[in-house]
């Protein structure tokens, strides 16, 4: 792969029943995976893509109802950007503002035009007119005409405690490249794929902390096991630990906090989100990866049912 795009932006939430109905109802994304935290098996862990959960769409949660509100701060994502069609921006204003998502239509520094806006919890969320992106995603059209749908994440937006070290993680491990124009913002495309990163640097004293409304790691694309384990030795040959080859059973993933605080993660392409379901009912069951399945009745009595 010659750009390490998007795979997908992980978050956090308090209250899932909420997270569910805007994600899936006003934003129009489809749930593609009902699962659970991996390394916590008492909260479910929630897939929002597009209709086949194509890498580079998804926006993940993690359902913990008794964590704190997500304090901003070096360290943290400060907003994450989806692509729709330039045409629906008017539209997507009305849906937004019907929903209290507090809806600001604007350029942003580059002249593009762009929404901002806020989830139920208040993590700030963006879309952006996606003219001249490259892209391959597939529009789920049960809420929203596939003519509007989200097309997938173009980037985020981080606050760096070290702004100068993730610029170097950026374009040194992750072939980022300086937009024209501007010293903070970068980008990487391919054919299909484009991403856009913006680092922010803060004066605050103290680092963000991670919590309901708030980004827990972003993930950047691999294509296949191969390349993953070249890139992890690249990053670790750089001085910076990584969490060593994960098999999440969906795909394969490197985690390593970048020096300016924000957790990274390496995810292959493949296996994909059918290797377990069928794509026409995916995301209608809990779905539990083959070394989880022998505790299955475990991890169902300590779940509550999502309507």
């Amino acid at each position: 792969m010659g750009a390490h795009t998007i795979h997908h932006v992980t978050a956090v939430t308090a209250q899932i029943e909420r997270n569910l109905k805007f994600y899936t109802d006003t934003l129009g994304l489809r749930l593609v995976k009902k699962s659970v935290n991996q390394d916590d098996v008492t909260a479910y862990h929630l897939f929002y893509a597009d209709a086949v959960g194509s890498p580079g769409t998804d926006m993940t949660f993690f359902d913990w109802p008794k964590i704190g509100a997500n304090v901003p701060g070096p360290g943290t994502v400060s907003l994450t950007s989806f692509r729709i069609p330039g045409d629906s921006l008017e539209w997507w204003e009305a849906r937004l503002d019907a929903a209290e998502a507090f809806p600001e239509l604007g350029p942003d520094e580059f002249g593009r035009t762009r929404i901002q806006f806020m989830d139920p919890e208040g993590q700030r969320l963006e879309l952006v007119d996606d003219t001249g992106f490259g892209g391959n995603a597939v529009p789920w059209a049960a809420t929203v005409p596939a003519d509007r749908a989200l097309r997938g994440i173009v980037g985020v937006n981080l606050e760096s405690a070290r702004p100068d070290m993730t610029r170097l993680v950026l374009t040194e491990l992750l072939g980022y490249r300086p937009l024209i124009g501007s010293d903070d913002t970068f980008a990487t495309q391919d054919e299909t794929s484009f991403a856009q990163i913006k680092i922010e640097a803060s004066n605050q004293r103290r680092l963000g902390r991670v919590g309901a409304g708030g980004v827990h790691h972003v993930a950047f694309r691999v294509s296949d096991d191969d390349e993953l384990r070249a890139l992890q030795a690249k990053i670790e040959a750089a001085g910076i630990s990584t969490s060593g080859y994960i098999d999440r059973f969906y795909f394969h993933s490197v985690y390593f906090r970048e020096p300016g605080g924000v957790l990274f993660e390496l995810a292959t392409d493949g296996p994909g989100f059918a290797s377990d379901e069928n794509l026409e009912t995916l995301g209608e069951h809990l779905a539990l990866p083959p070394f989880l399945e022998d505790r299955r009745e475990e991890i169902e009595a300590g779940l509550k049912p999502l309507s």
